[in-house]
């Protein structure tokens, strides 16, 4: 047996397990389920809830399962007499104070609390007192609290500390007098705050825009990806009647472990607000074969086109839409980062796997902000800071939740970090690089740079120190399939804008011919000549890229509202009647096509290895800083379907009005 092992016996069977674990950690590799509710594997040990008590031979009483040490010849009874009975009598007391409330608490059906009274509960309490009583907590528009339902098992206090990085929730007083919540009443604003819900075992903290819509039993669940950044969150969509009720999400321990933003959590009512259902022309609903027509009519003569896609499309999205656009001899466009010819794929994707983040024992963030650009990617980081590692930032400063270093917001600070030597010193150095980066006129001497930083170090065998962090879910498909930069767009006379990004103000402005494919009735899509309504990633089945670029598979939870259709078969109908038809008639063929001409797309959940080479000259820096990404344009609203939610705009005006008073505290 190796000497870092021990071996124990549980109930009667001997089990090894690595020196340093726990008794729970040695009954679960014997699949010996001991009932808890304070403890939680991605969180601190807290020992107080008292659930896991269990039988240790020799020990005067039973012991907590959660935080008592394995020790080699130990003899554990989780099934006794004495186990069973500490279990009841710490289950009854649980109970005294917690109200009746099941039939009216959306944890109902989920709740960790009813599992276990099941098992270990009584159908009588020996307690007949008066019950304590709690006042609710306002603590914003994102979770409902019922704090008499508590049983200060603390998940929440230590998810915010630990794993969001906002010490937000704490508790107050002792034994009876004990209470969980924010110091002084105020919104949660943490971008992580929804994922207490899930942690609660208990109905104290539940999702307040989902509050009495529906039973856990009612739905039925579909498996997606959050689009609303370039992590690739593993979601599941709960849907009834057609109607998406709500999304949690999915365990992914090589992406987003079980955590999930709260922009998909609670954005879905912005799925049935200020939706797109029929095609228009010139502002009035007509029929799809007429709004075709028009649009074959205007596009007769146009030499020039072009079309612009948005930042939530999937690879079948971006193939098929360029497809018809090259049908068109037009060009095509989105909201992706300069990329140099020749520097390859490795050049604007996270060239490793996101959990091999947490290794890097050093990183330098460059013009980007992860806490809100890629907040999977920030939780990475904080358990890199956790272990060790040192972070420096040069660009606009912000609250990382993490001590950082801030070098500067102009790119000066890396020009003096190489003069003066003071490279990134480390085995591990991490350089993350804003995808915004890229497009300023001297993006290629920032990479350059930065290379020449990573240079400094005495890297680690096979580890890659710069990379790129895409922003949003197209980013990677787009850059893939040969979409240009939009700030490169030139002006055409008919200009097809797919979804809403980056549109330049001239170019739309000269086109004679604006058609808008999209979900929403945005400013944009009002200005447009003829608007066709197509699906939400909740209406279709389509493989999301993510920063990795790993490719991972999403269904259809519902049908597209009325009238409007998946957007690959709008573009096959288009090319039909624009004589220019595209060689696909399903999903599966359309697929099959995007795997010929792209080989990454052929396997689904697996990172494919990169190298970036950089290729050209470097050229000069400039002195102007970089931009404020993310917050400044609105967290919360930042496409067209966190615009339609009206939980989005709540959650915005709470987080401006959590800046404004943090500033002025600072100018006091």
């Amino acid at each position: 047996m190796p000497a870092d092992t021990i071996t124990l016996s549980i109930n009667g069977m001997d089990v090894t397990v690595p020196q340093g674990s726990t008794v729970m950690d040695a009954a679960k590799k014997l699949s010996i389920e001991v009932p808890h509710f304070c403890f939680h594997e991605r969180l601190s040990v807290a020992g107080n809830c008292r659930m896991c008590l269990v039988e240790v031979e020799g020990a005067p009483k039973p012991v907590a399962s959660c935080h008592w040490p394995a020790a080699d010849g130990m003899v554990v009874r989780t099934n006794s007499d004495t186990a069973v009975k500490a279990q009841k009598g710490t289950m009854e007391f649980l109970l005294i104070n917690h109200p009746l409330d099941c039939p009216i608490c959306d944890q109902g059906g989920e709740c960790d609390l009813q599992d276990v009274a099941l098992g270990y509960g009584s159908d009588r309490t020996h307690y007949c007192e008066g019950k304590r009583a709690v006042e609710d907590k306002d603590i914003g528009s994102k979770i409902k609290t019922v704090m008499t339902r508590c049983i200060h098992c603390t998940r929440c206090i230590r998810f915010a500390t630990e794993i969001a990085g906002v010490e937000e929730f704490g508790a107050t007083g002792r034994g009876e007098q004990m209470k969980v919540g924010t110091y002084v009443e105020k919104a949660l604003v943490s971008e992580l705050a929804g994922n207490m819900i899930d942690l609660c075992p208990v109905g104290a903290l539940t999702s307040k825009p989902y509050a009495f819509t529906a039973r856990p039993w009612e739905l039925e669940h579909t498996d997606s990806i959050d689009v609303f950044d370039a992590c690739g969150t593993n979601i599941r969509i709960d849907h009834r009647d057609g109607k998406v009720m709500r999304v949690l999400p999915r365990e992914n321990n090589a992406i987003n472990e079980e955590w999930m933003t709260d922009t998909a959590r609670f954005s879905w009512d912005g799925l049935t607000e200020n939706r797109l259902t029929h095609p228009q022309m010139n502002g009035k609903v007509v029929g799809w074969p007429k709004a075709f027509e028009e649009i074959a009519k205007k596009l007769k003569g146009k030499k020039a086109v072009a079309g612009v896609a948005g930042n939530l499309h999937s690879a079948e999205d971006l193939f098929s839409f360029k497809a018809l656009m090259e049908r068109l001899k037009g060009k095509v466009y989105a909201d992706v980062p300069k990329v140099a010819k020749g520097a390859g794929r490795g050049a604007y994707t996270l060239n490793m796997p996101l959990e091999k983040l947490e290794e890097a024992d050093a990183v330098l963030l460059v013009g980007c902000n992860p806490r809100f650009e890629a907040p999977m990617v920030n939780l990475r980081l904080r358990k890199a800071v956790a272990k060790g590692a040192k972070v420096a930032l040069v660009g606009a400063d912000t609250d990382l939740t993490y001590p950082h270093l801030w070098l500067g917001d102009t790119p000066t600070a890396l020009e003096n970090m190489l003069e003066t030597h003071k490279g990134i010193k480390a085995t591990k150095p991490l350089i993350l690089i804003g995808q915004d980066v890229l497009n300023r006129k001297d993006g290629n001497a920032i990479v350059a740079l930065c290379h020449q930083l990573a240079g400094l170090s005495k890297l680690a065998e096979g580890w890659q120190p710069v990379h790129v962090l895409p922003r949003h879910t197209s980013t990677v498909p787009a850059l893939d399939m040969g979409y240009a930069s939009s700030a490169d767009i030139k002006p055409a006379e008919a200009l097809f804008i797919y979804g809403e990004g980056s549109v330049d103000e001239e170019a739309f402005k000269k086109a004679k011919l604006k058609v808008y494919i999209g979900t929403h009735k945005t400013d944009l899509a009002k200005q447009c000549d003829v608007v066709l309504p197509a699906a939400a990633f909740t209406e279709k089945a389509g493989c999301w890229v993510n920063m990795e670029g790993r490719v991972q598979e999403g269904g259809a939870a519902v049908l597209p509202p009325m009238n409007a259709k998946e957007d690959w078969k709008i573009f096959r109908a288009l090319s039909d009647v624009l004589k220019c038809t595209l060689p696909f008639d399903t999903l599966a063929q359309l697929r099959e096509g995007v795997a010929t001409v792209h080989p990454a797309y052929q396997k689904t959940g697996e990172v494919i290895a990169e190298e970036w080479s950089l290729p050209g000259k470097a050229g000069k820096l400039l002195k102007s800083a970089f931009k404020a990404l993310v917050v400044a344009d609105g967290f919360y609203l930042s496409n067209e379907i966190l615009q339609a939610s009206p939980t989005m705009h709540k959650m915005q005006a709470e987080f401006d009005q959590a800046q404004k008073n943090k500033n002025m505290k600072k100018a006091s």
